[in-house]
């Protein structure tokens, strides 16, 4: 089996590769151990997150680090074994978390954010999904008057940005989730972004429309992934497949490929959790709402409302320790008439991360015809489709819709 391209990875960001190379004429694989939209695409709050201008910070407030320390709150979690592992990542996390290297982040990712919802608008169109998309925005949500306030002053600042968004009182707040409990005294209702109720069904519509339209995908491991002379082979379910050039979307496993082909790219994950839960009696969830205070999302879903946690620092391969769902879920019946759980367990994804809050999309230095695409830090779902098209826009010489230099992967 040949091809112009493979596509090591069906998730979100991976199949969205090869929609837009197909596009372009390319005639692409896409390869994966599991079907498309399975892993990490699958877990997320389903936001298509335009409002999101600043990337997620390494926290600097003192209280919040002596908390996240205690190793008892529903926002972080860490396995202390694995601390000495994780600590140099993180120092350099850190380390561009600060004010300039924030500035720096926000600007290289920019143009990004900006046409996340309109690529994502076009694809979900072409495959027919078009019912899904919902473009409510989402809610922050505050249980305190001193948070509330600190983030009024944060969402000012992205109004230089042109990001739409309404203050929200408590009878305001009840006017548009009228089954939310008086425990959340306002809230900040951000207007541009999208929202699905299934960003697993998302991935696969993709990955059909990319079938239907002529493209191949098959199971494969990516660790049999070779470096030929004049190409690159994987072992399929097909047979060997062998391409002129791949990319390496593989979000968290990543690393099984580059790291043997000699590439130091510091990728670390953010493990974290969900479970789905049936209403109580009539309650509906109109939007996402993120329980800024107490560190969750509640997302209304196909499936149940959905209880997505925060990040948890362990090995990518380790057994579950889903403590910040037991954790959050009775402070989230404080907020939200939550029923019976729907999931026999809560269910485990892995973010792609990098130190520097954006992710690697661009050629391999090393390897002429190899090109890396993973590391989209919390917004891998979001940002899939305009990943595609910038890669595909650089693999095929046209005009890139945003800068590469700031997603080289030789930066580091």
């Amino acid at each position: 089996m040949r091809a112009d391209v493979v596509v090591l990875g069906a998730g979100i960001v991976g199949v969205s590769i090869a929609l837009h190379l197909q596009e372009r004429g390319r005639s692409v694989v896409l390869v994966d151990r599991r079907d498309a939209g399975e892993e990490t695409s699958y877990g997320n709050a389903g936001l298509i997150e335009r409002a999101s201008i600043v990337p997620y910070a390494f926290p600097r407030d003192p209280a919040k680090l002596v908390r996240y320390g205690l190793n008892r709150s529903t926002e972080a979690h860490y396995h202390l074994g694995y601390l000495p592992r994780i600590a140099p990542w993180l120092a350099r996390y850190w380390r561009n978390s600060s004010k300039r290297g924030l500035a720096e982040a926000t600007r290289a990712m920019l143009p990004l954010i900006e046409l996340c919802v309109s690529e994502h608008e076009r694809l979900i169109r072409e495959a027919g999904l078009a019912p899904l998309l919902r473009k409510t925005g989402w809610i922050k949500g505050f249980r305190s008057k001193r948070t509330f306030d600190k983030a009024l002053l944060e969402a000012e600042a992205t109004k230089p940005f042109g990001i739409k968004y309404d203050v929200l009182d408590q009878a305001e707040v009840h006017a548009r989730e009228p089954h939310l409990s008086d425990v959340i005294i306002g809230g900040i209702h951000w207007l541009d972004p999208a929202t699905v109720p299934d960003p697993g069904a998302v991935a696969k519509g993709y990955a059909r429309l990319f079938v239907q339209r002529g493209g191949r995908f098959v199971h494969g491991d990516a660790r049999s992934f070779t470096v030929e002379r004049g190409g690159f082979s994987v072992t399929t379910e097909g047979g060997r497949l062998d391409a002129a050039e791949a990319v390496v979307a593989l979000g968290p496993w990543s690393d099984d490929v580059f790291k043997p082909l000699g590439y130091a790219i510091p990728l670390a994950v953010k493990r974290g959790y969900h479970m789905h839960y049936k209403p109580q009696g009539n309650a509906v969830l109109n939007h996402p709402v993120f329980d800024t205070d107490a560190g969750f999302v509640l997302a209304p879903m196909t499936q149940g409302v959905r209880l997505t946690t925060g990040a948890e620092f362990a090995p990518r391969d380790a057994a579950p320790t889903p403590v910040q769902v037991d954790r959050a879920e009775p402070l989230a019946r404080e907020i939200f008439p939550l029923g019976t759980r729907v999931d026999a367990q809560p269910w485990l994804g892995a973010r792609p991360c990098l130190p520097d809050m954006r992710p690697v999309i661009g050629p391999a230095p090393k390897h002429p015809g190899l090109w890396f695409a993973f590391g989209h830090n919390h917004h891998g779902f979001t940002l899939g489709p305009v990943t595609g098209r910038l890669l595909a826009e650089l693999m095929t010489g046209a005009v890139p819709c945003a800068d590469p230099y700031w997603f080289r992967a030789d930066r580091f």
